[in-house]
């Protein structure tokens, strides 16, 4: 309830929402780190995580960028200080900040990125940068002095040669100390600069928005896929022209027309954009299943359990049409009748769903079908799958 402070949902969206920035004290009161700092070392180790180190005096150069898995040799020879662990897609590891995406159900879940965290030592710092997404940055153990500035960055504010896009001429104009459980909020192009004051933990909850270019190139993409190659442009009802030279009206036309027509109706370009938004990212897969269950062994497994989990490694999303309801699930579309659509709505808005939840859809064929479906592909799963 104080994620936001004294703001509902509704006044931070029209007031803040990619338009200046917002520090919230106690927006998590009492927040626990779900993870230690050995812990996040620990996972670093691990090949499945993705891991970052930086140095902002590296042995090689300057602002040192190492990606992981890393070993416990190479974390005792760091030093004291200006170092930063970063683990990126931790919702994926840890189930406490999965659920914590939830916390900003608000925000349509289509847009959430991941969740990363940083730990730092005392003066460790990722360099004044921006970034081109939203971004809650939730301090956990320690404190963090964060800056920002209101200039617009180009290429020629970049230190050239680096890892990473660090500014050289960082300018703050204003400045917050977060303490554990204190939240800022950063639109997209607001520049800032994060240091430790002592070893201190942050959590980063990002929300990304598609680049055009990358939403333009997929779709091309996808209708070059389903053409025919061996269709040509044809003019049958061809006329003699004054001008050889001349690109006529009707041909132009024609073309124009042709090309149109890539772009789909509607309906086509909303069932495309709902598979590319839950699509999973090249170079990752889904988790599969230790076994495949019939009705009756998932009515018992979830009994035993008591609940059922989404996977982090798939995302989910919905959107209603003709009455029903449809369903994306890691980039396959799921077309459920009007009697599923709470069910619909009930997988895309959470990440934990008890079987008291799940009780009204189990007797329905269909119903039953399609969660048969999601956990055969690794979407859902047991808390006790291993």
């Amino acid at each position: 309830m104080s994620l936001l402070g004294t703001l509902t949902p509704e006044q931070f969206l029209a007031e803040y929402w990619q338009k200046k920035p917002l520090c919230i004290r106690g927006a998590l009161p009492d927040f626990v780190c779900p993870v230690t700092p050995e812990e996040l070392g620990g996972l670093a180790l691990e090949d499945e995580v993705e891991s970052r180190l930086l140095q902002e005096h590296g042995p090689e150069r300057p602002w040192q960028l190492e990606h992981g898995p890393f070993t416990e040799e190479r974390f005792l020879a760091l030093p004291p200080t200006h170092w930063t662990l970063l683990v990126q897609e931790i919702n994926k590891h840890v189930p406490e900040f999965a659920l914590l995406q939830d916390r900003f159900n608000f925000i349509p879940n289509w847009r959430l990125d991941d969740v990363m965290v940083s730990f730092a030592p005392e003066h460790g710092t990722v360099g004044p940068h921006a970034d081109n997404y939203d971004v809650f940055l939730i301090q956990g153990p320690g404190r963090r002095r964060w800056q920002i500035s209101y200039q617009t960055p180009g290429e020629d504010d970049l230190v050239p040669g680096l890892d990473l896009r660090i500014m050289r001429d960082f300018v703050p104009e204003q400045e917050w100390i977060l303490e554990p459980g204190d939240m800022l909020y950063l639109p997209p192009g607001i520049p800032h600069h994060g240091v430790a004051l002592e070893d201190c933990i942050t959590i980063s909850v990002g929300f990304r928005a598609p680049a055009l270019a990358e939403l333009t190139a997929a779709y091309c993409a996808d209708v070059l896929d389903g053409m025919d190659t061996e269709q040509f442009y044809a003019d049958p009802d061809l006329k003699p022209q004054a001008a050889p030279g001349e690109i006529s009206a009707v041909a132009r036309e024609r073309i124009r027309a042709q090309i149109r027509q890539l772009l789909r109706e509607d309906a086509a370009i909303d069932e495309w954009f709902g598979r590319f938004t839950t699509g999973v990212r090249p170079g990752h897969g889904l988790p599969e299943p230790d076994e495949e269950l019939d009705a009756a062994e998932f009515n018992e497994r979830l009994a035993e359990c008591g609940e059922l989990w989404r996977s982090e490694y798939a995302r989910f999303a919905h959107y209603e049409r003709d009455g029903g309801l449809r369903l994306f699930v890691a980039g396959e579309a799921y077309p459920l009748p009007a009697a599923l659509t709470g069910l619909g709505v009930l997988l895309t808005g959470q990440r934990r769903y008890l079987a008291d939840e799940l009780l009204p859809y189990l007797s329905d064929p269909e119903a039953i079908a399609l969660l048969l479906d999601l956990h055969a592909r690794g979407c859902l799963f047991f808390p006790d799958d291993e």
